[in-house]
């Protein structure tokens, strides 16, 4: 139970061509005050960019999925090189301290708080990528629409652990031309409430690196659901664990029926793993017999009940 992006070539993201420096720059507090028609309508992309690795291919990826705008927020001003090419100026760098602990949540509740209500946004990380079911052919705002229509205002997704098997060859375990990921090992436990039982329609899902090298992570960061997607509503606010205040926010799915979940392929912890001195001198290589070649495509992790197609199809 555990979609993508029309950016995809079969071997990975299509190249972005680099493009001049976005036409907005400005410090997230001063967008903030004076947001213009950026957050007039959605569905609005939040990229928090942390460092230098694919940045211009994660945001191609997510212009190319069809968001109308994208927050790209960086600690200093992203250059021609970290740019895709983009002819309807949908790209707005916001600087900010994207590389401080827990900098998602203040940067989420701001915005929630700035845009009007009821506007889908979504957030992740350079080097992440949005999938979503069919998104070859079908744009997001399309299947959030749909996802509309079933009464939801959030929407469940699973972050999928990617990387190079090798890191003799890659040492920060990226490689969009040779990206793999663990086909096997996902699991989900109940998630409990405070009377001792379990929270309805809510589980805490495992896997992924988060799981194989779980000693190198605190136990608050194995988890590997996300609620990416969510439709804005005063007074909400995200929480330190990508959940939100509104439990029905941090449900699969609604009553009746299985919904739409989505997933993103991330090199987020690889690059973690590969790169912070507690873990990189005993970490020799991620491969193992459950590794398989990602193949870019939302059909791979349908197939594998990475993420769920829900009534729509």
């Amino acid at each position: 139970m555990i979609g993508a992006s029309p950016v995809l070539r079969e071997t990975g993201p299509a190249p972005a061509a680099p493009a001049a420096a976005p036409r907005r720059v400005q410090s997230l507090a001063s967008f903030l005050a004076l947001p213009g028609d950026a957050l007039a309508r959605g569905p609005i992309a939040v990229i928090l960019i942390e460092d230098s690795v694919e940045v211009a291919s994660t945001l191609a990826h997510h212009i190319r999925a069809g968001f109308r705008k994208i927050l790209a927020l960086s600690p200093e001003p992203l250059t021609a090189a970290d740019l895709p090419d983009d002819p309807k100026d949908r790209i707005v760098n916001l600087i900010h301290d994207t590389r401080r602990g827990g900098a998602h949540v203040g940067v989420v509740n701001a915005l929630i708080d700035a845009a009007p209500p009821d506007t889908w946004m979504y957030y992740g990380y350079n080097a992440e990528y949005l999938f979503y079911p069919f998104s070859e052919t079908r744009g997001v705002g399309e299947m959030l629409a749909f996802h509309t229509e079933e009464r939801r205002r959030a929407m469940l997704t699973y972050v999928i652990d990617l990387y190079t098997p090798d890191l003799s060859r890659y040492p920060d375990a990226v490689s969009l031309d040779e990206a793999a990921f663990d086909g096997t090992g996902y699991y989900a436990l109940g998630r409990p409430d405070r009377q001792g039982g379990v929270k309805e329609r809510q589980l805490d899902f495992y896997g992924g690196l988060r799981w194989r090298f779980e000693e190198h992570l605190p136990p608050d960061r194995r988890r590997i659901d996300r609620i990416a997607l969510f439709r804005t509503q005063p007074k909400l606010r995200l929480l330190p664990d990508h959940r939100f205040d509104v439990e029905e926010y941090n449900t699969y799915a609604c009553p009746w029926h299985h919904n739409l979940t989505a997933a993103i392929a991330s090199f987020r912890v690889a690059k973690a793993l590969a790169r912070n001195p507690a873990s990189r001198d005993q970490v020799r290589g991620f491969g193992w017999n459950n590794s398989m070649p990602f193949r870019w495509t939302s059909q791979q992790l349908l197939d594998l009940g990475l993420m769920e197609p829900g009534q729509w199809f």
